[in-house]
């Protein structure tokens, strides 16, 4: 097992700069880009129009967003490289951000795909400026809130899945994904999802998307019929073994009934959340006090994902799987996703280098990727020691943990973390939206020459208390003579020229 020992050295940085905002309907964008200087790197420059130049910066290899330094390219191979070429492990990056050019290095350094969530997008827009232009004329052109937000996003997986169509090309599809969730609130909608993952697909208009789709109940014969569309899917929070076989079956059921005569462009992962499963079982586990079931800390989430590997193994052979191969199928990879560390007492790879092998994918964000790049073990490990993985399993269980609770309880918590990123993410906006206005209405006094926009902002504020001042005034002299009066004024009017009357008498 790897331990936390190497510390960064100093890698040669990048800085970059986009030239050119388009729509997310627009043609591939033009970028203007400083970085280390590769063969590799000139490949990726001709096909989407990027210039290098390097200067050294000693920071780690970590996408920072919107930042005016870029990030560090590495000056040689890394053990992502390794990972693939050794392994047929395919190392993605879970984190997408702007400006996405800032994802060059990390292809460079062996990444091979990107994964995003309601939550990434939503530390994302709600954390930089590097949206503000954009969000400002979606906002000026009519745009309600959620449909500025999915230009937003549709514009960030467009220039990702530029970036990375050279891999996908390259693999022959194989590698080179670009991930995008539905919207979280329709996690219990079946055809509500089938037809936002066809609307995204359609969008977003790249050969190399992935729509992610979650594994809930729900949404396991939505994953069923968007395959069956011949659109390629990422499915996501999965934290058990039934619902995983649900979900290869869904893979299976859908290429099927696809009617096509080549699968081999409709792919899929499955992604197989590992962390999560630790942090619950682990206070399971402290609730029980013995000190047998201590011993089982840490160890519950990795051996839950080799018997995944090995489930994965079984429904992908046989003569169903082989009559799929004729047609040109291609076997639904599976993902290993929530692989950073939570508990800072294990190590920090340790939901990476455990689950090393072929036709499988390991999403990263910046933490483990960084310490599986510094330190990272490069070896077949998924199945070194499934008897263990298996004895670890039941063991967990005649200690009293529930594998179909736990997998049920971390679906919920996943759905609802999504739906309150999305949610929160939607409240920001609005309020940004909101400011947006409130500076165009003061933009508008000022035109019209009532002085600076101080002064046209202290017009609009001393209007309106004084409108609300003599509405409050009035209802208060009536209140005085008895007078109840109507939302509309109207009888407030009348019951005043009434009493003027007999005041006049």
């Amino acid at each position: 097992m790897a331990t936390i020992s190497k510390p960064w050295s100093p890698i040669t940085a990048a800085t970059y700069t986009t030239t050119k905002t388009p729509s997310p309907l627009s043609p591939p964008p033009s970028f203007a880009v400083t970085a280390a200087g590769t063969s590799s790197l000139s490949k990726l420059a001709a096909s989407s129009r990027l210039s290098f130049t390097h200067s050294p910066l000693p920071r780690p290899l970590v996408v920072r967003c919107a930042g005016s330094g870029g990030n560090g390219s590495p000056t040689k191979r890394t053990t992502l490289h390794e990972l693939y070429e050794k392994q047929g492990q395919s190392p993605w990056y879970d984190n997408l951000c702007r400006p996405v050019t800032d994802l060059v290095p990390l292809i460079e350094s062996g990444v091979r795909g990107v994964t995003s969530n309601p939550a990434i997008f939503q530390k994302a827009i709600s954390s930089s400026d590097a949206y503000n232009e954009q969000f400002r004329e979606l906002v000026q052109s009519g745009k309600d809130i959620e449909s500025a937000y999915w230009e937003l996003v549709v514009k960030d997986i467009q220039d990702a899945c530029i970036l990375f169509e050279s891999i996908y090309d390259e693999t022959d599809g194989g590698d080179g994904y670009v991930s995008v969730e539905v919207s979280p609130r329709l996690a219990d909608d079946t055809k509500g999802t089938v037809e936002a993952a066809k609307w995204l697909h359609k969008w977003v208009n790249r050969r190399n998307v992935y729509i992610k789709i979650p594994a809930t109940a729900p949404c396991i014969p939505s994953i069923q019929e968007t395959i069956a569309n011949g659109i390629s899917v990422n499915v996501t929070l999965i934290f058990s073994l039934s619902r995983y076989e649900a979900v290869i079956d869904a893979y299976l059921d859908g290429l099927e009934a696809s009617g096509l005569g080549d699968l081999s462009r409709v792919t899929s992962v499955a992604s197989f959340f590992v962390s999560r499963v630790d942090t619950l079982v682990d206070k399971l586990l402290e609730k029980n006090g013995l000190a047998e079931a201590l011993n089982l800390r840490g160890k519950a989430a990795v051996a839950q994902a080799v018997l995944a590997y090995q489930l994965y193994q079984k429904k992908f052979s046989g003569p169903r799987w082989e009559a799929l191969v004729k047609k040109g199928a291609k076997k639904q990879r599976v993902l290993w996703a929530s692989t950073s560390v939570k508990n800072p007492a294990y190590p920090d790879t340790l939901y990476v280098d455990p689950l090393i092998g072929p036709d499988t994918v390991s999403t990263m964000p910046d933490q483990a990727l960084q310490a599986y790049i510094g330190h990272g073990t490069v070896a077949r490990t998924i199945d070194s020691n499934v008897s263990e993985a298996e004895g670890v399993y039941n063991a967990l269980e005649k200690f009293g943990i529930d594998w179909t609770y736990v997998g049920n309880q971390l679906e919920v918590e996943g759905v609802e973390s999504f739906k309150k990123s999305f949610d929160s993410l939607l409240v920001t906006l609005q309020q940004k939206a909101d400011s947006l206005k409130l500076v165009s209405l003061v933009s508008f006094w000022k035109l019209t020459g009532l002085g600076s926009w101080y002064d046209a902002f202290l017009f609009v504020a001393a209007n309106f208390l004084v409108r609300a001042s003599r509405h409050r005034h009035l209802h208060q002299s009536n209140a005085q003579m008895g007078v109840r009066c109507s939302d509309d004024r109207s009888g407030c009017s009348a019951a005043s020229k009434a009493d003027g009357l007999r005041n006049a008498k």
